[in-house]
């Protein structure tokens, strides 16, 4: 759990402005912010010996840290924490930026994973950070399901929703399966399946093969469990992210340390084998959610932070989330409005065309 940091209201004013200052200075130049550089405009007539002063009782707090010899400071990610939740001003969304994510949703694409790629490069390039697109399972009731045997290894199962909707997924069937148990398994799922969504057809497979589990031989029942395993994606949820614009996370002059970071970024985001923890995230709160460094248990090794929002069906159920990763320099204060229009034009994209 992540460290809580002090109580901003406890700061007097002279430390509340400072490391404000301090913050702002780092989100905007990603450089260390000095004393000197704040007595300039500072809202008092006060010598740069005592603003660091200041600057160290902050570091003392673990709210800054000097990452060079230099006298600069930067906000540490508990000091970062501490400005998001107190002392950060959300600005209103920008109208070109509305209307770049608007544009995405006037497509006459009726597939609605691709409009929701739209959705994450335009996310990527109004942000210039990476987007991530959750993606939501289709839910509409089952109207037929077949399996077609394609090799020794490969078979292909064909599903096919009331909505007119068919998706086909290859997968490894049991060893020893036959035509005529591929048959007897496709017809027993037809029996029941009809009217039920993938979500439930789980528990209603698991009741039917209790029930009648001597009208099946058994690897008729194995085609029908391995099939099940592969329709709820267990071990597949990677294939519902959709990420754009990770080349936005390389800057120019970006350190050694930098660099080493971004790729472990690059790794997380190649080998997506966390994502079913993404919906997680948007899911243990309301609207955006802001997740800096080690409290993102995604990426908690590619110090970045992760702007994160669900978005609903009609039924207001969570089925999806989109969010932007990048830097925890991240200019939160535009970001957060972004990514919160964003999921609702989503939710609402949903809910209409179901």
């Amino acid at each position: 759990m992540a460290e809580q940091p002090p109580n901003i209201e406890e700061m007097n004013a002279r430390s509340r402005e400072v490391f404000r200052r301090v913050v702002e200075g780092y989100l905007e130049s990603g450089a260390p912010v000095g004393s000197r550089t704040l007595t300039r405009d500072f809202s008092e007539k006060v010598s740069a010996a005592t603003i660091r002063n200041v600057m160290q009782d902050l570091e003392y707090l673990g709210l800054l840290g000097s990452p060079h010899v230099s006298a600069g400071r930067i906000p540490t990610e508990l000091g970062l924490r501490m400005f998001v939740d107190g002392l950060l001003e959300v600005g209103d969304l920008d109208g070109k930026d509305r209307e770049t994510i608007d544009r995405t949703l006037t497509s006459n694409d009726h597939d609605v994973t691709s409009v929701l790629d739209q959705v994450g490069r335009a996310l990527s390039g109004v942000t210039h950070g990476a987007s991530l697109v959750l993606t939501p399972k289709h839910e509409a009731p089952i109207k037929h399901i077949d399996f077609v045997s394609l090799s020794r290894e490969r078979a292909l199962v064909v599903l096919v929703f009331a909505d007119g909707h068919v998706e086909n997924r290859v997968f490894t069937p049991p060893v020893g399966q036959t035509p005529s148990s591929m048959r007897e398994a496709a017809n027993f799922l037809n029996s029941i399946a009809e009217g039920h969504t993938l979500s439930e057809l789980g528990s209603v497979i698991a009741r039917e093969i209790e029930t009648r589990r001597q009208q099946i031989d058994a690897l008729a029942r194995d085609l029908v469990e391995n099939g099940l395993a592969l329709w709820e994606n267990k071990g597949e949820a990677t294939e519902r992210l959709i990420v754009r614009g990770r080349g936005n996370l390389l800057g120019d002059g970006e350190s050694e340390t930098d660099l080493a970071r971004i790729r472990t970024l690059f790794d997380d985001l190649e080998r997506k084998r966390d994502i079913a923890q993404f919906l997680d995230l948007a899911e243990e709160g309301d609207g955006v959610r802001i997740f800096i460094g080690s409290e993102n248990k995604l990426f908690s090794l590619s110090g970045s932070s992760l702007v994160v929002s669900p978005y609903m069906n009609a039924d207001r159920k969570i089925i999806g989330a989109v969010g932007v990763i990048g830097p925890t320099r991240l200019n939160y204060g535009r970001i957060v409005p972004i990514v919160n229009y964003t999921a609702k034009l989503v939710g609402k994209m949903i809910a209409d065309r179901s």
